[in-house]
């Protein structure tokens, strides 16, 4: 009989820590933006895809893009993007917060792959903080990767770069604001 206890007791140890390494919701939009805002209020605009940016995206991606326009949120000087990746074959949700130092937080808000679910833990989002564009748009500095989740690495920080290239795009903190909505 106690055998059987402790075998319970492993298995249960082991299905806990799996479970905390599962595929998961782990924020959503709300806390996302909450985090994202000191305040909890921003304002909700509308980046319009034209043929050009849909170029500069698609390049980045490395594959169609369909959406006509991005939602984001904002506060001065500080964007929040909320954007979905394919990683190996399901989407991942990054929420991404950028202001005039550049990237100020990134964040895994959904993971939906069986593997590479690494990239939600601060030891790698943390790398983007600060990051800017170069003049030819890569990212500023070298982003570690993470053994066996190459993919969900590449999709993050595609995401990142798409977000700092939409920033600039709004022209947030500067006066190319581009249609907004009051939203919490």
């Amino acid at each position: 009989m106690k055998h059987i206890g402790v075998a319970l007791l492993a298995c249960l140890i082991t299905l806990t820590a799996l479970a905390n390494q599962a595929p998961g919701r782990y924020l959503d939009r709300d806390e996302f933006l909450q985090s994202a805002f000191a305040l909890g209020k921003a304002e909700q605009g509308m980046l319009w895809v034209t043929p050009e940016l849909r170029e500069t995206i698609e390049e980045v991606l490395e594959h169609r893009f369909a959406l006509l326009r991005v939602r984001y949120w904002y506060d001065g000087s500080t964007t929040a993007w909320i954007i979905d990746e394919i990683g190996k074959e399901e989407p991942i949700t990054i929420g991404v917060t950028i202001d005039e130092q550049g990237v100020e937080m990134v964040r895994i808000l959904e993971f939906r792959e069986s593997r590479g679910w690494e990239v939600r833990y601060p030891f790698f989002t943390d790398q983007f903080n600060g990051a800017k564009l170069n003049p030819g748009r890569s990212i500023d500095r070298h982003i570690d990767g993470i053994t066996g989740a190459t993919l969900s690495v590449g999709a993050v920080s595609r995401v990142v770069k798409l977000a700092l290239i939409f920033h600039e795009e709004t022209g947030v903190g500067g006066s190319r604001i581009i249609t907004s909505a009051s939203t919490s």
